[in-house]
């Protein structure tokens, strides 16, 4: 019995009554499935659904109306991803129960591979753009925030997790090794990850130049590391999220990454509009909510703990997250 809680107001009765139509139907409980860990396009979803546009856009229309999904803009498209989950509302608390029971159902083989085949499109959209533009990789860059805007917040971050040189480190698209030297002051072995070659080879001749000797660089993303059998105690992740396919998935690839009691340090941007970004400098998502981050990193078992945010004159503003695996 629920004595000691407030009776339900009439309003939540008829926001609960339009979740429970909107989401009523078997296709759009396979959208809010293939939800889960990432958001697409409309078009994205069509391929997905092999279904077309006006039909598409009518299910996530009443998704959205129900609660179900919320939209953001990235450049000239709208995204649909899940709604996050209210759990102090009644709403939210059937939404989130919606959600466990549907992730209990497993994607179909043509689903699943129509969704890895969108993520192979975003990525080889990125890895191209970095390898045209290396050569401007650092002038790009700094249109958006400098190198030394959110390091020594990284720094900071990575010292409170008393490393030693016992450990070892991965950084996750190292650029042109800017960061490389810090982690190899902390750590007996550092790999660095990156999909674009020429990005590689600028951070190998740093390497080189500095001496950085037990500095590993492999061309790889973070899925590949884990075939690999790659083991670490700390991830670093600088301003890189915005550029992969699928930043949920990075987190689930980085839980696999870490040791118990390890810690993934993340900078990356907070959500903005400025949709120049994505031409000028690769962006695939014009930044994130913190409440993503989050919930990306628990779903991965993950824990969010130390957050530090920075606002810049440009506008942008930089979010330092660190998140831990218990």
């Amino acid at each position: 019995m629920n004595a000691g809680l407030p009776p339900i107001a009439a309003d939540h009765l008829n926001s609960l009554a339009q979740l429970c139509k909107g989401t009523g139907d078997p296709l759009r409980l396979e959208v809010l499935r293939a939800l889960k860990t990432d958001s697409f396009g409309v078009l994205e979803l069509c391929d997905i659904f092999a279904m077309k546009q006006p039909a598409m856009s009518h299910h996530l229309k009443v998704l959205a109306k129900s609660g179900a999904v919320t939209t953001r803009r990235e450049g000239n498209s709208i995204f649909y991803r899940r709604a996050l989950a209210d759990l102090a509302q009644p709403q939210g608390q059937l939404l989130a129960a919606l959600f466990q029971a549907i992730d209990q159902v497993a994607l179909s083989s043509h689903t699943a591979g129509r969704i890895e085949a969108i993520k192979q499109e975003r990525e080889e959209v990125a890895r191209e753009f970095f390898d045209r533009h290396a050569e401007q990789f650092r002038e790009q860059q700094e249109l958006i925030a400098l190198f030394d805007q959110y390091a020594e917040s990284v720094r900071d971050l990575l010292l409170q997790t008393n490393p030693h040189k016992g450990q070892t480190a991965l950084e996750i698209g190292p650029g042109e090794g800017a960061f490389l030297a810090t982690l190899a002051q902390l750590f007996s072995a550092v790999t660095a990850i990156d999909i674009s070659r020429e990005m590689l080879e600028k951070a190998e001749a740093l390497r080189q130049q500095q001496q950085l000797d037990h500095v590993t660089l492999l061309q790889a993303d973070t899925e590949d590391a884990v075939q690999q059998g790659i083991l670490v105690d700390r991830i670093v992740c600088n301003m890189v999220l915005h550029h992969v396919p699928s930043p949920a998935d990075v987190f689930e690839d980085c839980a696999r990454l870490l040791k118990p009691q390890g810690a993934l340090i993340v900078a990356d941007l907070c959500r903005h509009d400025q949709d120049w970004a994505k031409r000028s400098c690769g962006d695939l998502w014009l930044g994130f909510d913190p409440e993503e981050l989050t919930d990306w990193a628990q779903d991965a078992g993950l824990v969010s703990t130390e957050s530090l945010y920075m606002g810049l004159r440009n506008g942008f503003q930089i979010q330092v997250r660190r998140f831990d695996k218990p």
